[in-house]
């Protein structure tokens, strides 16, 4: 498929897209085996904004003025870009009700707040889910030739399948609870001025009920980045986050840990996030 975008010369307008997103969604037919776009989106000559990365690192929890990136922010700086692929008309799911349910970020090597990168990111495949049509969205932050950062995302479109569902699997037992988070109604609409991301279903009761919501939902990038930023990552991280459950807002939560995994979950045990921190893989 060729190409439908001229070469990036500045990061994408949200807001713009999320407009554009929302009017044609309801002209999608999402399938695992429809055409999407093949596109690779690269920016290059990005610099962090210091001013907007404190928010992020104050609202997620991060250390304040570390010259490194926290090991999540990339996906902020690449998120715009994921957007203009999945926004657009050639891509096959409708992007109201396209739900994150995992993000997987492999980080080689440090990656200071100063430095400057370039960013690439595409559709990688379409996939077959028990509950409807999986998008995988890569996003790549190379400095020079050097590819520093790297994350595979997928997004999960709700329609109705011939699939089975699958078997439960047997969960490993709890892990133990490390700390009790209450969480303000104001976390989804300071993670989206932190992060740009104003999906409305994040920022007040009333629009997230639009999307049947009973309260608006803390942002899945925002969950896991708390547990992250408390949890700890070395230099070379491989970190994985599956959104089980969202977030209601306000609420309270509790963030527990035992050695590589971490999970949040609410006061009776539902898991919102699970995930791990381990070396990346040689």
């Amino acid at each position: 498929m060729a190409n439908p975008y001229p070469p990036l010369t500045d990061t994408p307008a949200l807001t713009p897209l999320l407009l554009r997103g929302a009017l044609l969604s309801p002209f999608k037919r999402p399938r695992a085996d429809a055409e999407f776009p093949r596109t690779h989106l690269v920016l290059p000559g990005v610099r962090v904004d210091l001013a907007k990365l404190a928010a992020y690192e104050r609202v997620c929890g991060f250390p304040t003025g570390d010259d490194a990136l926290p090991v999540t922010y990339p996906h902020v700086l690449g998120f715009p870009l994921a957007m203009r692929l999945m926004s657009c008309r050639a891509f096959p799911l409708p992007l109201l009700g396209l739900v994150h349910t995992s993000v997987e970020i492999t980080r080689h090597t440090a990656t200071p707040a100063t430095g400057e990168y370039e960013l690439t990111v595409y559709v990688d495949e379409l996939a077959p889910h028990r509950r409807g049509t999986e998008a995988t969205v890569t996003t790549e932050m190379r400095t020079g030739d050097a590819l520093v950062w790297e994350s595979r995302s997928t997004y999960l479109a709700r329609h109705r399948t011939e699939a089975q569902a699958s078997r439960a699997t047997e969960e490993p037992p709890p892990l133990p609870t490390v700390a009790e988070w209450r969480l303000g109604e104001d976390v989804g609409r300071r993670y989206g001025a932190a992060s740009g991301d104003r999906n409305p279903i994040h920022l007040h009761p009333l629009t997230a009920r639009l999307f049947g919501f009973p309260r608006a939902i803390a942002h899945g990038m925002w969950t896991a980045a708390r547990c992250l930023a408390a949890h700890g990552t070395p230099e070379r991280a491989l970190v994985r986050a599956e959104f089980r459950a969202p977030v209601l807002l306000p609420g309270t939560v509790e963030y527990a840990a035992l050695d590589d995994r971490f999970a949040l979950r609410d006061t009776a045990g539902r898991i919102h996030v699970k995930g791990f921190v381990r070396p990346p893989v040689a």
